[in-house]
């Protein structure tokens, strides 16, 4: 699954690297963590915000 990370245009990558880290800055899960749900749900930032909301209080 992860391979096909990067597919798709240039610098998906690294957008998706961006928005890991501003998903871990914003909700106080971890980048790793931010990474995971990313490459589980898609970039949609509404599901994002609110699947991390429910992993917090896990951790």
């Amino acid at each position: 699954m992860s391979e096909d990370a990067g597919k798709g245009s240039p610098g998906a990558g690294s957008a998706r690297e961006a928005l890991a880290h501003y998903l871990a800055e914003q909700t106080g899960i971890s980048e790793a963590d931010a990474r995971v749900l990313i490459e589980l749900i898609g970039t949609n930032w509404n599901s994002l915000i609110r699947e991390a909301r429910v992993l917090k209080p896990r951790r």
